[in-house]
């Protein structure tokens, strides 16, 4: 039985409100907060009785609707706070505002928000439950909307969630003191969506859902959608929007004109919050970005940026899906970031966690009181190595979710490319588990047949709609068709981490060089399979944490030889078959095991030695840029010929690289000495593809008196058959260094030869390097902790 409020008067001119009739049933599940279609109560609806407006105000005195004929009508108070009214004087929906006063002397004019359609429509619900919404982003989670009406314009935000077990569900925030019964969501069929329209909420404040389980138990959700969040250990998402202007429009054409994976690529990975701590993605901008394109890398590669409550976990283990970690400024701070590093040529790739993902209760664990984003069997949904959850990669919305957000940060943010965390975990059920504790698949195998259709869906998806990206895998097993394309059965992937070769070289790199002889194979063995996949050599963030020492102290011997063999390394890991990849520090010979909670050891630079690594690494990737047989046929045979894979007695290998052309003719070429020995080797013979003037453009060498290097030498390549070659000529190869050489371009009709220079993605040089020396004064470096250019 409806109650009547004092003061609660028919307005002048308007027919007074008959008791509205409402289904108790619907009131008590509102007050309860189990009410999962608020709509069907609340709102204006019209019937045979006329309209009827329903509202939710229960610390109001009185409530009014101003309707958009002009009129305006009271309405009662039924009980704990439902207000209503029903008029036979309109038979139809109107726009309206109510009047609500709350004893302060104000009435207040709110929009109502159970009067507004829903925001996703038919063809939305389909796409989701069918696992297809390749723009998952622009439909659920937090949009800022605006609508035009009678009554003016209409700003909001609309708030969507897939919870298919929720039995009800509110949104919280700022925009409503964080009440949990004011703001319930109706679910749309049974889609497993919940959606309101939340006029009055506004870009900027924070929000999270008050998720009802199948348990009846409420728990406080994070959005999985959210664009951005607060920053851990607090918990909420932000509403946002870009406001951000890219100025990046000739890289994107280039890029999509191009095919980055024939292309030079030399991969700078970084930790954001480590490299110099205290940046950020605006003061990343000016000097990563400054620091990168001195030292000539393509591309830089990011440890994961989406959001993660545990900094010790590098951004593993992931709560936010679709946010940048806001530890480190807003998601157009990271657009900025990214706008900046292309502007100066330099390519961007995002690492992206598939594969796992972090247990907070808050998150996405559980999410709607039961396993929803997780496996429920956790034989499949549990990963004991990491102690994460696993997807539930067969479940369609599941699928979707992973495959959208893989688009989200190409589309989005101009990623580059994306570099899937953890592949082989993804790939096998039997994945660190022992016998018994995996379950085989439908065909009683081994392999995880969801896992390996999401991954092919991802890879065909992201090559499908974003043109001239990459997508790289993180997999350390001999599966087949890592790189195949997907209508091949392949996976998909543009490239692959070489895990094989990094951790035979990097053992080969541990032993004394006197014991090299007996592990020379661990160097040769790589080119068996170099062309089995498109490869990325990587020396990553992994193989310098947990007591693996940094790249300098990974060989012995004193400083002088430790530095000597880095630097020969490098120039192995640059003229190999594959794209290179090296971990910040490791550039200029770090001398620490990397932390994520302290910056990297900037003031070594100012000792000569560290700085000649860092301007070996400048110098490799201007020649390496420079000259298309390093990088052109690197995932074909044609690229490479052995000149010398045996002297194990001499610890040396020498190799030659090839671009596409004529070997004898006209293809570029470089030709490969390393010598990983304690002995230098005067008068080594090396055969050569073509007679004439070839010039030393490489020499690791040079650092101290008794290994002078030969950078800039003329030799002559005689008409003498050796190692393979109709040419040879004599070289030195100093003890632990690497010599290039490449043949002298003629002095008519061609042009003179240029130095050697990073080049952006559109105007990858041919020309040969002028000599290079690494003997003389170093020149000025751009200094991270200055942010200075040279």
């Amino acid at each position: 039985m409806s109650t009547e409020r004092p003061g609660s008067t028919p307005a002048p001119g308007s027919s007074p409100a008959p008791g509205p009739t409402l289904d108790q049933g619907a009131i008590d599940a509102l007050l309860q907060g189990r009410n999962g279609q608020p709509h069907d109560l609340l709102g204006h609806h019209v019937g045979p009785g006329g309209l009827t407006i329903t509202c939710f105000r229960p610390l109001a005195q009185s409530v009014r609707a101003r309707l958009d004929t002009g009129a305006e009508v009271d309405l009662q108070h039924v009980r704990d706070g439902i207000w209503s009214m029903t008029s036979p004087d309109f038979d139809t929906s109107h726009d309206y505002r109510l009047l609500v006063a709350y004893g302060d002397g104000v009435e207040h004019e709110q929009d109502d928000p159970y009067r507004f359609a829903p925001t996703l429509g038919e063809i939305d619900r389909h796409l989701i439950n069918e696992g297809r919404h390749e723009q998952l982003w622009t439909v659920l989670g937090a949009h800022v909307r605006h609508y035009p009406g009678p009554l003016g314009d209409v700003w909001g935000v609309s708030f969507a969630l897939w919870a298919p077990r929720a039995r009800a569900v509110h949104v919280i925030g700022d925009f409503n003191g964080w009440d949990r019964l004011s703001h319930p969501m109706r679910a749309l069929g049974s889609s497993g969506i919940w959606e309101l329209f939340l006029p009055g909420a506004a870009e900027g404040m924070n929000y999270q859902f008050a998720v009802r389980g199948a348990d009846d138990i409420v728990r406080l959700k994070s959005d999985p959608m959210a664009r951005m969040t607060e920053v851990a250990p607090k918990q909420a998402a932000i509403v946002t929007r870009s406001h951000y202007a890219w100025h990046d429009d000739e890289w994107m054409e280039r890029r999509r004109t191009s095919d980055a994976h024939v292309g030079p690529m030399s991969i700078y990975e970084v930790h954001i919050g480590s490299w110099r701590q205290g940046l950020g993605y605006r003061g990343l901008a000016e000097h990563l970005v400054n620091y990168v394109r001195d030292a000539g890398f393509t591309h830089v590669e990011f440890l994961p940026v989406m959001e993660h409550p545990y900094v010790p976990s590098w951004g593993y283990h992931v709560t936010g899906y679709y946010a940048p970690s806001s530890r480190w400024g807003t998601p157009d701070d990271f657009r900025y970031l990214v706008d900046q590093l292309h502007q100066a040529g330099i390519g961007v790739i995002l690492d992206w966690v598939p594969g796992h993902f972090a247990t907070d209760d808050w998150a996405l664990a559980r999410f709607d009181g039961e396993p929803l984003y997780e496996h429920p069997d956790k034989r499949l949904g549990w990963h004991p190595e990491w102690g994460s959850n696993i997807f539930d990669y067969g479940r369609p919305e599941v699928r979707n979710f992973l495959v959208a957000n893989a688009i989200y940060w190409l589309e989005e943010f101009h990623a580059d490319g994306l570099r899937v965390d953890g592949v082989a975990s993804m790939l096998y059920l039997d994945y660190a588990r022992n016998a018994g504790e995996w379950v085989p698949n439908r065909l009683g195998g081994r392999e995880n047949l969801e896992a390996v259709a999401l991954i092919q869906e991802t890879n065909a998806t992201a090559y499908k709609r974003v043109g001239g990206i990459v997508t790289v895998a993180e997999e350390s097993t001999s599966w087949p068709g890592v790189t195949k394309p997907t209508d091949q059965d392949g996976l998909g992937f543009g490239f692959k981490w070489n895990m094989g070769w990094m951790n035979d070289s990097l053992s080969y790199l541990g032993q004394d060089p006197v014991y090299r002889s007996h592990h020379h194979g661990k160097l040769t063995f790589s080119l068996m399979y170099a062309f089995s996949e498109n490869y990325v050599l990587p020396i990553s963030h992994d193989e310098v944490v947990h007591g693996k020492g940094s790249l300098l102290r990974k060989s012995r011997g004193s400083r002088e030889d430790q530095v000597a063999t880095l630097r020969a390394f490098l120039a192995y890991l640059w003229s190999h078959p594959g794209k290179q990849l090296l971990f910040m520090g490791c550039e200029f010979g770090q001398e620490s095991e990397w932390s994520e909670g302290r910056s990297l050891d900037w003031w070594l630079l100012d000792q000569p030695l560290h700085y000649r690594v860092h301007n070996l690494v400048k110098d490799l990737n201007g020649i390496y840029r420079a000259n298309p047989a390093l990088w052109e046929l690197d995932s074909d045979p044609a690229g490479f010929q052995w000149l010398e894979a045996d002297d194990a007695a001499h610890n040396t290998f020498a190799w030659l690289r090839f671009g596409a052309g004529d070997r004898a003719v006209d293809s570029p070429v470089v030709a490969c000495v390393v010598n990983f020995s304690g002995e230098t080797q005067e008068g080594y013979r090396v055969g050569l593809p073509r007679g004439g003037a070839w010039r030393v453009v490489l020499d690791t060498a040079g650092y101290h008196p008794g290994a002078p290097s030969s950078t800039g030498v003329i030799v002559e390549a005689r008409p003498e058959a050796w190692q393979g070659q109709e040419h040879a000529a004599m070289i030195t190869v100093p003890r632990l260094s690497a010599v290039w050489l490449i043949p002298e371009a003629p002095a008519e009709p061609a042009e003179p030869a240029v130095a050697a220079t990073p080049a952006t993605l559109a105007e990858t040089p041919t020309t040969t390097p002028a000599a290079t020396t690494t003997t003389a004064d170093p020149a000025p470096l751009a200094d991270p902790r200055e942010g200075n250019t040279p």
